[in-house]
């Protein structure tokens, strides 16, 4: 199959690229309400054409053009045919999806329309200012420990390593913890990323200090700080996709929550026959 699609669109793309100059003028002329199939006296245009490829899936947009124009004309030539057969009944269910269709069209239009506007240069620079530049960067921390089950234990360790033992050599033959094996390094991390006792621990210890016996409930730690670093703020490119993102969500719930504080609502009081009717789905087809 996938080489039968890749064949199709070399296919495609060979005639596209060898269409004379006459065809290709032609194509440029196409208008969205270029009319190019009837059937029955109702039109087909390209714009709907182009409305049926939007919806298509990933693998069936990398299809040439020539290929995708003779499926999506076949698609909407046999709809058309069939939406005018007498045994095509605008029933209660067609009815309401058209109903629930436009409106949802309809919404998505405009939370376009308030998610591109509210992306500018000027906003993404100052949301960038304000959360990454402006924001406290803190400090990120590098520490390892030593997690044993008693403060007792705990302790005698302190005493090793005050007189001289290595604190790496002790974590890989006393710790319990995960770490343990690797010499009880735990790599960076920032505030908060650690339990409470621990970050505590690491936040007052000066860089190659080693920590009284420290609990959690994991258990006891001894803990030695091995550096420091300030977190640098992200560049730019790096995060203006979340920026945009954040720009844009906190626009549409914006507008939609002033669109919705001044629109007339008014809802039926839940009851438990209104909930249970939820489930009845005979009622489309009644």
């Amino acid at each position: 199959m996938r080489k039968t699609l890749t064949t199709l669109s070399a296919v495609a793309l060979a005639a596209t690229l060898a269409m004379p100059a006459q065809a290709q003028d032609q194509a440029e002329e196409m208008e969205l309400d270029t009319v190019v199939a009837t059937v029955g006296g109702e039109d087909i245009t390209l714009g709907h054409m182009l409305m049926v490829r939007t919806t298509l899936p990933e693998q069936y947009q990398q299809l040439g053009d020539d290929v995708l124009w003779d499926g999506i004309l076949d698609q909407l030539v046999r709809q058309a045919a069939l939406a005018q057969d007498e045994k095509a009944v605008e029933t209660k269910r067609v009815t309401i999806a058209i109903d629930n269709e436009r409106r949802a069209l309809l919404a998505g239009e405009v939370v376009k329309a308030i998610a591109e506007d509210a992306v500018t240069e000027a906003a993404v620079q100052a949301t960038y200012e304000s959360n990454y530049l402006g924001a406290a960067s803190g400090m990120e921390f590098n520490a390892s420990h030593i997690l044993v089950e008693s403060e007792e234990d705990a302790q005698a360790l302190v005493e090793e390593l005050e007189g001289g033992a290595d604190f790496a050599e002790l974590a890989r033959e006393k710790s319990t913890g995960p770490s343990g094996p690797n010499g009880g390094e735990l790599g960076w991390f920032g505030p908060g990323m650690m339990v409470e006792p621990f970050q505590v621990a690491v936040e007052t210890l000066e860089v190659g200090a080693v920590s009284a016996p420290v609990q959690t409930q994991f258990g006891w730690h001894v803990i030695k700080l091995n550096d420091t670093r300030t977190k640098e703020a992200p560049a730019l490119e790096e995060v203006r996709g979340d920026i945009e993102t954040m720009l844009q969500q906190q626009a549409v719930e914006k507008y939609i929550d002033e669109t919705l504080a001044s629109a007339e609502v008014t809802r039926m009081d839940k009851s438990e026959a209104a909930v249970s009717a939820l489930s009845n789905m005979q009622l489309l087809e009644d």
